[in-house]
């Protein structure tokens, strides 16, 4: 799984990043059905928005969008809306076999 991470409009820390790298290792299981996750964390005046791209190796690509005041409650929201979209699009893919 390739993972790219960007910040726009602000510099992510170490300890953001590493925060967001914990919560993405939990998708361990499911590496290999995921090519790449791209993550782009955005801050503008008010609040941060964390936005992931999956795709799937059986050619979906599913995007994921998600808000918060503060940075790690939006990373928490975008994995946990992460993991449901990846375990939706496995389950799918898994049936049509």
């Amino acid at each position: 799984m390739n993972l790219e991470i960007k910040a726009v409009h602000f510099t992510l820390k170490d300890e953001s990043k590493e925060y967001l790298e914990k919560k993405i290792g939990k998708f361990h299981n499911a590496e290999n059905t995921i090519i790449d996750l791209l993550i782009t964390l955005s801050k503008d005046a008010k609040e941060f928005e964390a936005e992931a791209t999956v795709n799937f190796r059986w050619g979906l690509s599913s995007h994921v969008k998600e808000r918060d005041v503060e940075l790690n409650p939006a990373i928490d929201k975008l994995i946990d809306a992460l993991s449901a979209k990846i375990h939706k699009e496995k389950e799918k893919f898994q049936e049509k076999r």
